[in-house]
């Protein structure tokens, strides 16, 4: 196997699989990221520890990650191409496997003008694209990228991606995830399903090219708390798509919460549906208590033994 990772066998055995996000918090407490594993431990086969998301400053992933693994639970280390050059990433990803990790997200990350310190200079010294790249040349050819081998115990990972099934142009995005694949993605988390049609389409589109075979699709699923958060998401969330069939039943929904477990859960049944779709990822977006609820509601307990 690439890494031995929960996420791997499960996948790797055909089990429908499960991944959530743990955020770590704005600040330097342990107990926020302990309390937050406990709503995953035994519910998951990945927690993904956010890398400084949207642009906010946050306890370090790879720190939120060790953490996580002392209390029983593996992470999906995310990684930003933001804030780092090559150096500091190729280091940190030493240093990542070095405490435990064995599953890698990588991303490029939201840009610095949208989180709370709009003024600071970004990176950007490798894409995506180039990360994936770069973690799979230390993995399989024990090298760094600047061709300085890796002697011994180099970094085993599950490497995953993203993709948006929802941006345009939409034929493009089928095109990138395939340029994902070949760079090395072993697994992929997709944007927010709330459009189901779409994703869908996008989905025939995968299948057709015979992508779903290459590489392990994971749906994003976000449960939302008010209609406020769909319109936010609706209008000022890029490469969202939002049917407002949704809006209209939040609006009118008497218990809010409820109403968008109530989606959630309709989303994981039709998303299971759907060919090519090898698991789904939770995003509850600081709502992680929600995550035991929604799984169990959907059936998707206990986990699978691998």
């Amino acid at each position: 196997m690439k890494s031995a990772s929960r996420l791997e066998k499960v996948l790797t055995a055909g089990e429908f699989a499960v991944t959530a996000e743990l955020g770590p918090p704005q600040n330097s407490n342990p107990e926020v990221i302990k309390k937050k594993a406990q709503y995953l431990l035994g519910n998951v086969d990945g927690a993904n520890i956010t890398d400084n998301q949207t642009a906010v400053v946050r306890m370090s992933s790879i720190a939120a990650a060790a953490i996580a693994i002392s209390c029983g639970v593996e992470p999906v280390v995310q990684m930003v191409c933001r804030d780092r050059n090559r150096i500091a990433i190729q280091s940190d990803i030493l240093g990542a496997v070095a405490l435990g990790a064995k599953n890698l997200l990588c991303l490029s990350g939201d840009h610095q003008k949208f989180g709370n310190h709009p003024e600071a200079m970004n990176v950007f010294d490798v894409d995506s694209m180039q990360l994936i790249a770069m973690v799979k040349k230390m993995r399989d050819d024990k090298q760094f990228l600047s061709g300085d081998p890796i002697k011994e115990y180099e970094p085993k990972l599950f490497i995953g991606a993203v993709e948006n099934p929802f941006a345009d142009p939409f034929e493009f995005r089928v095109m990138r995830l395939a340029k994902k694949i070949r760079a090395g993605a072993d697994f992929i988390q997709t944007q927010c399903v709330f459009d189901i049609d779409k994703f869908s389409r996008w989905m025939e589109l995968v299948v057709k090219e015979g992508l779903h075979k290459q590489v392990y699709i994971l749906a994003g699923l976000t449960p939302v708390r008010s209609v406020r958060a769909l319109h936010y998401m609706k209008n000022e969330v890029a490469g969202m798509s939002i049917p407002d069939e949704l809006i209209k039943r939040m609006e009118s929904a008497q218990e809010p919460k409820e109403e968008g477990v109530k989606i959630c859960l309709e989303m994981i049944e039709k998303v299971k549906n759907v060919e090519g779709v090898s698991g789904i990822h939770l995003m509850p977006i600081g709502w992680e208590s929600i995550t035991p609820v929604i799984l169990e509601r959907a059936n998707l307990l206990p986990r699978p033994e691998v």
